[in-house]
């Protein structure tokens, strides 16, 4: 009952509606003044920033340390979203991740190192296959420094937008409508449709929107079926870890200085599907079957309980505030 978490705090739709503006707020407004400065003191010119091409603004204060800028805002936009959360829904963070007694960390190892090794093991063959669209772009000292930066600050950013996302907006939808398509439905089109200024979609088309999409329904997913958020932090975070790390483009949100960079002229083709519609179910069998998952059209499509359905169902531990 991942959803029902909602009750273990102040419940009331307003609080969630001011809670996601607040958060977005702090996370795009405020997040992002620390990186503000640092690009106004580097160029000493505001004009110099006025911009919206990411090469440009990395280009001010080098890869590195534009990489960390960037994910502070989503850092700074956490904090927001567990002070909201302390202070306005008298929630504890643990029932914002999971439904389980404590938050199950082997769970989110699991995810992570899963995805870690099957994402590389698919960057090294396509490397090998088409080494003419490679170039190695490996630096010890620029790569030791990402590394230390990736490791910590982008864990902290996928965490912001599961917990904001799958956590935060799906449980109070589920709340509201008292049903799980819908949280299903609204949060996996809206992780999807949150990328569209990324520059892989300028450089790709619309349709690169399919595997942002079809990731937020396969996240969603993994949600409702684990009762919790572990599995999806430790494959978002490992999704994203390894890709900085491992390659880098011109045209992409991440420009670092990882072992390769990917020269090749951007396409869109049909093996962007594959990733949606043939390796995340493979993977949701994998979890299914390692976690027992059962009943999938109810916690897929059923009901959410009323608030006093869940302290029924919950009495006998008193667990409710």
């Amino acid at each position: 009952m991942y959803i029902e978490q909602g009750y273990r705090g102040l419940s009331e739709p307003w609080r969630y509606i001011l809670g996601v503006l607040a958060v977005f707020l702090v996370w795009q407004i405020i997040g992002a003044i620390p990186l503000f400065i640092a690009l106004i003191v580097k160029s000493g010119s505001l004009n110099a920033i006025l911009t919206d091409n990411l090469g440009i603004l990395s280009g001010i204060l080098g890869s590195n340390m534009f990489l960390f800028f960037m994910l502070l805002t989503f850092g700074i936009g956490l904090l927001g979203l567990f002070v909201y959360l302390k202070f306005v829904h008298k929630q504890q963070i643990k029932h914002l991740t999971t439904s389980r007694k404590k938050i199950d960390w082997k769970r989110v190892g699991f995810a992570f190192m899963l995805w870690a090794l099957i994402s590389a093991f698919f960057i090294i063959i396509d490397v090998y296959l088409s080494p003419d669209d490679y170039q190695w772009n490996f630096e010890l000292i620029p790569f030791l420094i990402l590394a230390v930066i990736a490791t910590i600050m982008i864990p902290i950013q996928t965490s912001m937008e599961e917990y904001f996302i799958r956590g935060y907006i799906m449980q109070g939808l589920g709340l509201v409508t008292k049903n799980r398509w819908f949280p299903l439905m609204f949060t996996s089109l809206l992780f999807g449709l949150m990328h569209i200024f990324n520059p892989e979609v300028s450089k790709l088309g619309y349709g690169i929107l399919i595997f942002y999409i079809g990731t937020g329904f396969f996240l969603g997913i993994l949600t409702l079926m684990d009762e919790g958020l572990e599995l999806a932090l430790g494959f978002h975070a490992a999704n994203n870890l390894v890709a900085a790390l491992l390659v880098t483009a011109d045209w992409t949100a991440f420009q670092t200085h990882s072992i390769y960079k990917d020269v090749s002229i951007p396409i869109l083709g049909w093996d962007i599907l594959i990733p949606v519609f043939v390796v995340f179910p493979i993977l949701l069998l994998i979890f299914a079957k390692k976690y027992d998952w059962k009943n999938w059209n109810a916690k897929l499509f059923g009901k959410v309980l009323t608030k006093e359905e869940f302290i029924a169902a919950n009495e006998a531990e008193s667990i409710l505030p």
